[in-house]
């Protein structure tokens, strides 16, 4: 709001402001607020899972409502971004309930509330923007109709939520990889000269998450919960919708997508085709990783992180060949 009021030639310095309040708002609130969030209980069925008991858990209420104040006082706020800030707040929130309930919530219902979501995020998209995309790796444009756009963004966005959800286990290891994945996307936008007006937005999120992995990392004193992981899903999905480009979703966020989403379809085709696959897999990946490989949290992080800046350095060059 307050680049309604600067003059233009100051807007770097206000930008560089916007990131520095962003970084100390996280790491101030998180330092003052962590004792009042609620403690975590432990995952029975999680590698390590015990470990967590009694550690303060929906940290992403913090970062998330940090990176909304520092959105709204410094980034440039159109019609559509205010919307998909309120939509980010809304996911975490329903996050945070979770995170504060006793009884956790049922999947079924937190599915149907990501969906409810990634239909808002689809309807204020196909609003704003077009309904063609670029398969930007070999300079096509495709023109998909409105409403079969409309139902591939829902997947996407409902996708990009439950996978990045699903990868948090592991201490810093989600914050990291959806750090690389944002920043790639961020790259992407200035290559394709495409969502100018998001990436701003790109760099007060990533500063936030850092400021909580200030507090995260081996070994955590707190950790982000649903609150955190889903908003960060669905912060992807938009961001990577603003490229213009959402099929490189898939190699940017691959990382996150294989570590979370195995376990989400290994589930649900057993669940509801009685179809068994991953019999000696655990998943998510990186129980798998630590469990089975004896990898330890933190070369879980690092090796993850690894694999998905290899794939965001091939992404990136091969946008300029």
């Amino acid at each position: 709001m307050l680049y309604s009021v600067i003059p233009e030639n100051y807007g770097s310095l206000l930008a560089l402001a916007g990131i520095i309040f962003a970084f100390a708002a996280t790491v101030f609130a998180t330092a003052k607020l962590a004792d009042l969030l609620p403690k975590d209980g432990g995952r029975e069925f999680a590698h390590d899972g015990k470990l967590s008991a009694g550690k303060p858990r929906g940290a992403g209420i913090i970062f998330v409502l940090a990176f909304a104040a520092a959105a709204f006082l410094f980034a440039p706020m159109k019609a559509e971004t205010a919307i998909y800030l309120i939509l980010t707040i809304i996911c975490m929130m329903t996050g945070f309930l979770d995170d504060s309930s006793k009884m956790p919530w049922g999947e079924y219902k937190k599915g149907f509330l990501d969906l409810c979501v990634a239909a808002l995020v689809a309807m204020t998209f196909l609003k704003y923007n077009s309904n063609t995309i670029e398969l930007a790796l070999f300079h096509v444009k495709v023109t998909i109709p409105a409403v079969l756009f409309a139902i591939l963004i829902v997947i996407l966005v409902w996708g990009s939520v439950n996978v990045t959800n699903c990868s948090d286990g592991v201490d810093g290891l989600s914050g990291t990889l959806t750090i690389i994945t944002i920043m790639t996307i961020y790259v992407m936008m200035q290559i394709l000269d495409k969502g100018q007006d998001f990436s701003f937005l790109i760099l007060l999120f990533a500063v936030c998450i850092l400021g909580y992995l200030w507090y995260n990392a081996t070994p955590s004193r707190l950790m982000m919960g649903d609150a955190g992981s889903r908003a960060m899903g669905l912060f992807i999905s938009i961001a990577i919708l603003k490229t213009g480009s959402p099929v490189l979703y898939v190699p940017v966020a691959l990382v996150l997508i294989l570590d979370g989403g195995l376990g989400l379809v290994k589930v649900a085709l057993l669940r509801f085709l009685k179809i068994r696959i991953l019999k000696n897999t655990r998943t998510p990946l990186h129980d798998h990783v630590r469990k089975v490989w004896g990898w330890s949290n933190t070369q879980t992080v690092f090796r993850f992180a690894i694999i998905q800046i290899i794939l965001a350095v091939a992404v990136i060059y091969g946008l300029q060949v």
